[in-house]
């Protein structure tokens, strides 16, 4: 259990928690939400021991294993898998000690090890790692590449896959989706559900925390409050709290009024001044009760294009890839205003390529790309993020693309994505993702496009900015297609899913919901029709390490045996010799002819101690054999 009492933390001498009082049970699934910068990641340090209480206690079990996603990754030469097993420090500690006791060859330790590690499931570890990865997307060909090979993005999923896969009691996931496609984020979806670890799971996906969470943890004017269910649920229990609040509120006001009008009234009657005193002191005990605030710091629209020509954009019998490699074939498409696209499709089926044919990104190997002549395309993607000037400001950033707007107009404008203030004008470059993809957003929409295109827009967005944009999306008059593990926004802004596979576009019959029950049955299919590889050679090393290991075990117990029947061949041999030399000194009639009558006793003792010696080896070397030929053979 997990257990705050009275916890106060901070970060740079900012408070960001007060007197905070938590319990969270083991096994508990559990969402923790709030505005960008209210503490959330620094709950997440405070569990981790890398931040400390400015006062309350923080209780954990002490022998429990929390697992957190690393921010970076070195370009390391490891072998992807091997880098994400690498993240299993019990396993990698015994693999260690097997390593240093088979070149001891000491198989009494390889004995026990060996047992260590099967409790632990280390014969199946790598088919666990390889479930993760191919999950979250990787394929078989992935495996052995080393990790520097592999993007920013896709070295954040070998993250996700060392914290998934290392055993821990506790899981600890800041935006796991971020950086995941939708079928990755359906993935994910199952394997958290089934987890028995703890997990306190940090997301702005309200249909990711429905599936998955059974708590959700709200940190608010540095409150922390604990609700049951899902993001919904939190979402109908905060409303009906704030309405509740705002009806006491508006009560409690129009309460005031009237005692301040009594006062005001009759405070200088003598016959009711103890009356006018009285409600005096009734209005100095009350408690004031605050007026509910649920404004969104987002507030903005999609500006009116110049132009709606008809059709926006067609494609027709167009090929795309990237040299000999053709990723998609025959596409045919016509994008017309206020047209509503999502796009599906597994991770490298082509979604992005498919995005970047409809914005002239890449040129059509085949087939004709015809566009409006007043055709303006707003493209956002994560290039367009990594192209902002780290040295300018947001108002800079906008003052560049319209030097003639009125700086007060721009202000406002920016203002709406919450670039207030000295943050309007301050470099972006200690900006944090969530920032700087809200920046590219509003110079995106300033541009007064009439076809949307966007690549996962909703990375690094908190709630409030994904709803606001998605009602900007619900007006936009020009038209969309949109590429997104958010469900909420393909939901309300999607009128037409297109599914991206096997090199061809086709429209998908059927909602998400269907999506996701028809990828279950793809993945079931796929792994009846088709036997899981990794898993039978898994198998067989685990049988190949487990009959070494029997080996070793059984070297080990007939070990001790044969040495001492070894050694007591040499004695009994030994002894017998001894004996038949006295016995034929005893034979021997000179012998008697010298009378030494303590030599001779002390020559028959002797005798008598080899004779006793003798029986009692011959004793133990039978047992000794009795106890080796019950022991199996070892090839």
């Amino acid at each position: 259990m997990i257990a705050l009492r009275q916890v106060t933390f901070a970060r740079a001498g900012r408070p960001l928690v007060s007197d905070a009082s938590l319990q969270l049970h083991s096994g508990w699934r559990v969402g923790v939400v709030g505005a960008n910068g209210c503490g959330k990641s620094s709950l997440f340090a405070l569990l981790a021991g890398e931040l400390h209480a400015e006062s309350g206690t923080v209780e954990l079990p002490a022998t429990w294993q929390i697992a957190r996603v690393a921010q970076e990754t070195p370009a390391l030469a490891d072998a992807a898998l091997e880098f994400v097993l690498d993240g299993d420090h019990q396993l990698r500690g015994i693999e260690r000690e097997l390593a240093a006791a088979e070149a001891a060859g000491d198989g009494e330790a390889i004995g026990h090890l060996h047992a260590r590690y099967g409790e632990i499931g280390g014969y199946s570890a790598r088919a666990r790692v390889a479930e993760v990865l191919h999950g979250l997307g990787f394929a078989d060909a992935d495996f052995a590449r080393p990790v520097s090979e592999f993007s920013g993005g896709w070295r954040v999923r070998l993250n996700l896959a060392r914290a998934l896969t290392c055993r821990a009691d506790l899981l600890l996931l800041d935006e796991p989706t971020n950086h995941l496609d939708l079928d990755a984020v359906l993935w994910l979806e199952g394997w958290l559900r089934s987890t028995t670890a703890t997990l306190l799971l940090i997301s702005h996906d309200r249909d990711f925390l429905d599936a998955v969470v059974g708590h959700i943890l709200a940190i608010d004017l540095q409150r922390l409050s604990l609700t049951s269910g899902g993001y919904s649920d939190y979402e109908r229990a905060r409303a009906a709290r704030l309405a509740t609040q705002q009806s006491s509120y508006l009560a409690q006001q129009r309460e005031i009024a009237h005692l301040s009008r009594f006062v005001e009234r009759f405070k200088a009657k003598a016959s009711k001044a103890r009356q006018a005193q009285s409600r005096v002191k009734m209005l100095e005990r009350m408690e004031i009760i605050a007026a509910a605030h649920v404004d969104s710091p987002f507030h903005f629209s999609f500006r009116q294009p110049s132009a709606l020509p008809d059709p926006l954009l067609s494609i027709e019998k167009a090929a795309v890839g990237y040299g000999d490699h053709k990723i998609l074939d025959n596409v045919t498409m016509i994008l017309r205003p206020g047209c509503r696209i999502g796009l599906l499709g597994r991770n490298g089926a082509g979604k992005s390529t498919l995005i970047k044919l409809l914005a002239a990104a890449v040129t059509p190997q085949d087939g004709e790309r015809k566009e409006a002549k007043a055709l303006r395309i707003g493209y956002f993607a994560q290039h367009q993020v990594e192209q902002l000037r780290l040295d300018e400001s947001p108002l800079q950033h906008l003052l560049r693309l319209e030097p003639t707007t009125p700086e007060q107009e721009l202000r406002d404008y920016i203002g709406g994505f919450d670039f207030r203030g000295d943050m309007a004008t301050r470099a972006i470059e200690p900006f944090s993702g969530g920032e700087k993809s809200r920046l590219a957003l509003a110079l995106l929409i300033r541009s007064k496009p009439n076809l949307l295109l966007l690549d996962e827009p909703t990375n690094h967005l908190d709630l409030d900015m994904r709803e606001a944009l998605t009602f900007a999306l619900q007006d936009f008059a020009g038209g969309l297609v949109v590429v997104s593990h958010d469900r909420h926004l393909l939901r309300t802004c999607a009128d037409e899913l297109l599914l991206v596979g096997e090199g061809k576009v086709s429209e998908f019959d059927g909602d998400l919901d269907d999506y996701a029950a028809w990828m279950a049955s793809r993945r079931q299919a796929e792994k009846a029709a088709e036997p899981d590889a990794a898993a039978e050679k898994n198998e067989r090393l685990q049988q190949r390490a487990e009959a070494r290991a029997n080996r070793q075990w059984l070297l080990a117990q007939r070990r001790p045996l044969l040495k001492e029947s070894e050694q007591l061949d040499k004695d009994l041999a030994r002894w017998h010799d001894e004996k038949t030399a006295l016995e034929a000194r005893f034979a021997d009639p000179d012998f008697y002819l010298v009378v030494d009558r303590q030599k001779n006793e002390e020559m028959h003792l002797l005798a008598a101690t080899l004779g006793a010696r003798i029986d009692a080896a011959e004793m133990r070397w039978l047992e000794v054999h009795e106890a080796l030929e019950k022991l199996p053979a070892v090839d």
